[in-house]
């Protein structure tokens, strides 16, 4: 590993990269079946993928595009494709079902519901995991407690008690790790399902079905792509436990085996536990060192899931983390896009990507990392948006009113 700093950005290169083959889990064959799950739910669409070329343009590079998760399920965000999928396969594991016959629609069915509705569901989140686990709860009839922590948004907590009459959701005390530890204590406790997109030993089914339910995003923007006749050089995923980054990075590996794009991990400077893990160089996973709010609610984790960590230490390229205001920046370039280029409206956590993409190959004083990363006029660049404006509110703080600028000297 090695670590280079210029403004505000802090990078480590991963000088062994695995040339192997990614993890078995991910493969295409084996999320099959996570397609299928989810193309066989009735509102189930495909999510846009934008090509923005006039920022391509202003780049340098031959095409940028963004996947909007803003239109999922309705959700404003992408995490409702692992609750789906995660809680179809803790039912019929539960029932004694085949995972590989049943649609989320059977388990509507009367000779299921009596089951089904007694099952309760729990989970800790910044907002958006929550969501799509009680959305995914009570599509089923089936309610759900959501633990949140401290200084979380009344209006996040309010969107998940928005999509299940069952649903009870608490702000904690405790910072997003201690909350998650007291939702595993409450489900066992009370006899509840933990649904949790973070692993430790001991728990590690759920957690591995919600990180295959990501890739589904991850197959439709390959072959949307591919339908321009493109393939991605350079991705960029944002991560907080890591599960959805672990989860695309696993995929695309194995979908462009020997021609894997490079992946950039990017976090919050102040909560980047990945960063901290690459850091260490011992392959194991840390804490991230520096804890701070962030505005990236759905970043705000400080220990990394430990099925993810090893995929971004084995495939990972690249390793970010970044103030803030990059991610503000991310924000109002998508809102406001230039020429032709279609506008996406993406919040705090899913604008980071774009923003730093953005920082290093238009300001000058990033040009050394730009040549490091090899953006270059062959480049097709991709980044996800994995959220809209889930807490509408500071999006317009951002947006309209120019909070978090980026700094003169940046």
């Amino acid at each position: 590993m090695k670590e280079y700093r210029t403004g505000c950005v802090s990078v480590i290169q991963n000088t062994a990269r695995s040339e192997g083959k990614g993890p078995t889990f991910l493969s295409e064959e084996a999320v099959a079946q996570v397609q299928r799950i989810h193309r066989g739910y009735s509102d189930y669409h495909e999510t846009p993928l934008r090509r923005l070329d006039a920022m391509a343009e202003k780049l340098g590079v031959k095409a940028f595009f963004v996947k909007d998760e803003s239109q999922r399920f309705g959700l404003n965000a992408f995490k409702g494709l692992g609750g789906l999928y995660a809680i179809t396969r803790v039912i019929c594991r539960e029932l004694g079902l085949d995972a590989e016959k049943i649609n989320f629609s059977d388990l509507k069915e009367p000779e299921y519901q009596e089951a089904v509705h007694k099952m309760v569901f729990v989970t800790a989140t910044d907002g958006n995991h929550g969501k799509g686990v009680s959305w995914a709860a009570g599509q089923l009839g089936c309610a759900a407690h959501v633990y949140m922590p401290i200084g979380s948004s009344e209006l996040r907590a309010q969107a998940i008690r928005d999509v299940n009459l069952k649903a009870e959701v608490t702000i904690t005390k405790s910072g997003y790790d201690d909350t998650v530890r007291y939702a595993a204590k409450m489900a066992e406790k009370h006899g509840w399902i933990l649904i949790q997109d973070t692993s430790w030993d001991g728990y590690e089914d759920i957690p591995s079905w919600i990180i295959q339910g990501y890739t589904t995003m991850a197959e439709e923007a390959c072959r949307q792509m591919e339908e321009q006749e493109l393939v991605p050089t350079h991705v960029f995923l944002q991560a907080g436990v890591g599960a959805m980054a672990g989860g695309v990075t696993g995929y695309l590996v194995n979908r462009y085996e020997g021609r894997r794009p490079a992946i950039g991990v990017v976090e919050p400077e102040n909560m980047a536990c990945i960063y901290q893990s690459a850091l260490m160089g011992d392959g194991e996973p840390h804490e991230a060192v520096e804890q701070a709010p962030t505005i990236m609610a759905g970043l705000n984790c400080g220990e990394p899931c430990k099925i993810a960590w090893p995929i971004l230490r084995d495939f990972g390229d690249w390793y970010f983390k970044c103030p803030d205001y990059v991610s503000a920046y991310g924000m109002r370039l998508l809102a406001a896009p230039q020429g032709a280029d279609p506008k996406v409206v993406s919040g705090e956590s899913g604008a980071v990507t774009t923003g730093l993409v953005n920082l290093i190959a238009r300001k000058k004083e990033y040009a050394d990392i730009k040549r490091l990363l090899g953006l270059g006029p062959d480049s097709v660049v991709f980044c996800i948006s994995t959220e809209g404006d889930t807490d509408p509110v500071h999006y317009r703080k951002i947006v309209y009113e120019g909070k978090n600028p980026i700094p003169q000297q940046v």
